[in-house]
């Protein structure tokens, strides 16, 4: 059994505030369970146009291992790709 944390009590009108806990959180999904139990599943929100990425596990670990070789320093100049940019895409 999981202890709780802190308890926590409503306000008149039912809200609780969670303070740091909900500290880079956007929302949370609410569920209660067979017990009357609520619990509250942290989410995070992110642009649609950015989930794709999400979705594809192979561009998302490409991303990642980019982002982890340019940590360790390993980077290769491949030139300027503004021939690619799209300004309506940008603003």
């Amino acid at each position: 059994m999981v202890r709780p944390l802190k308890t926590l009590k409503p306000d008149a009108k039912g809200r609780i505030y969670l303070g740091e806990l909900a500290e880079g959180i956007s929302s949370f999904a609410v569920h209660v369970d067979k017990h009357h139990r609520i619990i509250l599943d942290p989410l995070v929100e992110i642009p649609a146009r950015e989930k794709w990425l999400f979705d594809n596990k192979s561009a998302l670990q490409a991303v990642k291992q980019g982002l982890e070789e340019a940590k360790e320093g390993k980077l290769h100049d491949l030139g300027s790709f503004a021939k690619y940019a799209n300004k309506d895409e940008t603003e």
